[in-house]
């Protein structure tokens, strides 16, 4: 349909549109993801802080254009998360600007418009870098302001066109890309949602269904990427006041790179990748409260990535045991899947964060089960090396008595519990604790989404993964002899124990024949069985 002017509604719902088509294509987009570095969560990145945006301002009944994109650009800046997120947030941020004051605008306003978004990206990003994002959303507004038409529409057809043949251009502008044969991630990102706005207005604002999106393994290439990650932890949080100067930014460039720098009204919004982000937070609250922190291994993400499937589960949350006086101590753990949550709680977990491999909590979702728990003193169990520097974080924001026991798996964190002696003094207790970590072997089963070659195996899409601790021992073709195999590296003369996890995508009749065979042939050992029901890994185990 044809627009001659589009007011606060008419944007409002194209950007809703646009949130939907993103949420839906989210998968492909994190399959292309190899730059900053190939963590593959760009395209999720991307639509969590979309989908942030939206929400502030859904309920929106101004007709002012200027104003619902204001509420949009908060949000989004408030919600952002990775440096995708942080950029396509000041995107919006610079589309707000130039609508700023109106109650609807043409063709040619809304034009000008997407160029102000262009610098404002640009503004926020120290150091840019051509065949991204930045380079597709330039090129558009470059593109737009010179196109002349009296039809929203039409101008919004344009600008898929514009970004389309941008995008096109990327793998020329960026090595990594042309070697991994894909189009830059956080472009593709963006011309899903300028797609979703023009079909908005095309479609007579028809707003698009949600559907069952593929997974990340029907997406990603048969490829292997190999970046060297130059700073390890993706650093982001908020600063509750305003920059008096440009000291603080100018300490990010000694620290860093990847470096967005944000100040909206009175709030500060900081993303760094650096190999201090204990350093940088303490300068941070220097200038005022911190919020919204979260910290990320991109090392080990890239590793995960390489090596194992990469799913993405729900955001992570605390699910609190009920306590109704102070106690002595108290657990915090990080898990997956509902067996295993209810193994924790069992033994004694007061706050369970759902969380895992592909879906850290933030330091800011450790910090909020601490300050609930009921105790004196609180132990954290991260269970995964990736949630260690998130939990160490959470332990130095804190104004309580916290530990940190560095547990790297299920197994470690089980072990750990059992340990603990409520009697105990808590120095005797974490000195336990720290050394039960060691008495425990942990394995894990999962399977390679892609061709590649990891410490001289190949392993091809689809074969079957055994990890012993996190390096890869066993790959086969066939579940349950790799499994075996796998159990054969981990027992020893002095092993007493055998237990499996075992995940939500197990057929539990051939687990009960091979649990069978493994009872018979581990005699000795007691072999113990438990539905974790985790997804990812149809096996976790433990020998001890």
């Amino acid at each position: 349909m044809k627009y001659n002017k589009i007011n606060g509604q008419h944007f409002l719902s194209m950007v809703i549109n646009a949130s939907i088509r993103l949420e839906n294509e989210k998968a492909y987009v994190d399959s292309l993801n190899v730059f900053p570095v190939p963590d593959g969560d760009t395209g999720t990145n991307m639509s969590m802080t979309f989908t942030a945006a939206v929400d502030e301002v859904r309920n929106s009944k101004s007709t002012s254009i200027g104003e619902v994109s204001k509420v949009l650009a908060k949000g989004a800046l408030m919600g952002a998360r990775g440096n995708s997120g942080v950029i396509l947030s000041q995107i919006f941020r610079g589309i707000a600007k130039g609508l700023e004051g109106k109650e609807e605008v043409n063709a040619y306003e809304f034009a000008l418009s997407l160029l102000e978004g262009s610098k404002s990206a640009y503004r926020a990003v120290m150091r840019p870098t051509e065949g991204t994002i930045l380079t597709v959303i330039r090129e558009v507004g470059e593109k737009t302001t010179e196109y002349h038409t009296d039809d929203v529409t039409d101008l919004m057809e344009k600008v898929v066109s514009f970004a389309d043949e941008s995008l096109e251009k990327t793998p020329e502008l960026l090595p990594q890309l042309k070697a991994a044969n894909v189009v830059d991630s956080g472009g593709m990102g963006l011309l899903v949602i300028l797609k979703g706005m023009y079909e908005a207005l095309k479609s007579g604002f028809k707003m698009a269904e949600k559907v069952e999106q593929k997974s990340f393994e029907e997406y990603v290439a048969a490829r292997d990427t190999h970046t060297e990650i130059t700073f390890g932890y993706c650093t982001e949080f908020i600063v509750l006041a305003k920059p008096e100067n440009d000291s603080f930014r100018d300490y990010l460039e000694s620290m860093g790179d990847s470096i967005v720098y944000v100040a909206f009204d009175d709030i500060l919004k900081v993303h760094v990748h650096t190999d201090n982000p204990g350093l940088v937070l303490a300068e941070a609250a220097k200038m005022g409260e911190l919020t919204k922190i979260k910290i990320e291994n991109m090392r080990e993400q890239h590793r995960n990535l390489q090596d194992t499937s990469d799913v993405h589960m729900e955001a992570p949350k605390a699910e609190p045991v009920k306590e109704t006086v102070k106690e002595k101590y108290a657990f915090i753990s990080v898990s997956m899947g509902e067996g295993i949550r209810e193994v924790f709680e069992d033994l004694g977990v007061s706050y369970v964060i759902s969380g895992g491999q592909t879906m850290n909590p933030s330091t800011q979702d450790i910090v909020k089960a601490v300050e609930e728990a009921n105790a004196e003193h609180v132990f954290i169990l991260p269970n995964n090396k990736n949630i260690i520097m998130a939990a160490n974080q959470a332990k130095d924001i804190s104004g309580k008595d916290v530990y940190v026991i560095p547990t790297k798996t299920i197994p470690q964190g089980v072990a750990a519990l059992t340990a603990f002696n409520p009697e105990a003094s808590v120095e005797t207790n974490y000195d336990a604790l720290l050394e039960s970590i060691s008495t425990v072997k942990s394995g894990s089963v999962t399977y390679a989404v892609r061709d590649t070659e990891i410490e001289g195996m190949a392993v091809k899409q689809g074969d079957y993964l055994g990890l012993l601790e996190s390096k890869i021992k066993v790959v086969k073709r066939d579940l349950y002899p790799l499994v075996d195999e796998l159990i054969d590296t981990m027992v020893d003369e002095d092993s007493s124990s055998i237990t499996l996890f075992y995940g939500e995508d197990v057929n539990e009749e051939e687990f009960t024949q091979f649990l069978s065979e493994l009872e018979e042939k581990y005699e000795d050992l007691d072999v113990m069985s438990v539905a974790g029901k985790q997804p990812l890994y149809y096996f976790i185990i433990a020998v001890e």
